[in-house]
């Protein structure tokens, strides 16, 4: 079965009300025996094809974040681009693949975090940020050092922030190792780190490039 033939099958169980549905689907198999249970699912369309369907949209939606990494990079391409840039690598999976950015021009280098900020409790995206722009910071080019997120309201609040780094990069040993060998005890929070390197990486709104303007 297709995805779209997939999703077409879901979106018909679910109905108007995914909970009034199930709701029904409760109370009608009540009483029901082996034979009953059979005829009952067959009536309402839930078959071996159906589960199938729905298998194949949950592995799809499984790496959607991958997906629309992807997409979302190279959408972007025809309106980052200046006239005379070449791309020369992109990392379009999970991670960088072997390749240092995601994105690298005869221009720039580049990072982009497709997330969708909602401005609360965001401790792991904000980490995943940091690190981003810490390897462009630090990355010895006379290319522009772009970060593209969608919105740099949230993402820009949280680098002038003053999350402790120790926080931020708990996970991150060897990169607070290096911010402290190399800036010393007097880098604590992000804004003292993000201060040094503000003028030399860009964070750029991505938005108006993948249609979220």
């Amino acid at each position: 079965m297709s995805i779209d033939s997939a999703i077409k099958a879901i979106s018909k169980f679910q109905g108007a009300s995914l909970t009034e549905s199930l709701s029904i689907l409760e109370e009608g198999i009540v009483g029901a025996n082996s034979d009953k249970s059979l005829n009952y699912c067959a009536e309402n369309n839930i078959t071996d094809s159906f589960i199938d369907s729905a298998l194949a949209v949950k592995k799809v939606a499984g790496e959607i974040n991958v997906i629309i990494h992807a997409s979302g990079i190279l959408h972007a391409l025809k309106d980052i681009l200046k006239p005379e840039e070449i791309v020369q690598s992109v990392s379009l999976g999970a991670g960088n693949t072997g390749r240092k950015f995601d994105l690298e021009t005869n221009l720039q280098v580049a990072e982009f975090k497709f997330i969708d900020w909602k401005g609360g409790a965001e401790s792991i995206r904000q980490n995943g940020i940091f690190k981003d722009f810490f390897e462009l910071a630090e990355y010895d080019t006379d290319k522009s050092k772009n970060l593209y997120v969608v919105g740099t309201h949230y993402p820009l609040k949280f680098l002038n922030g003053g999350r402790a780094l120790s926080s931020v990069l708990s996970k991150q040993p060897v990169i607070q190792k290096k911010i402290l060998d190399k800036y010393g005890s007097g880098i604590k929070i992000t804004r003292d780190y993000y201060n040094l390197y503000k003028g030399s990486v860009n964070v750029i709104d991505i938005s108006p490039y993948i249609g979220r303007a």
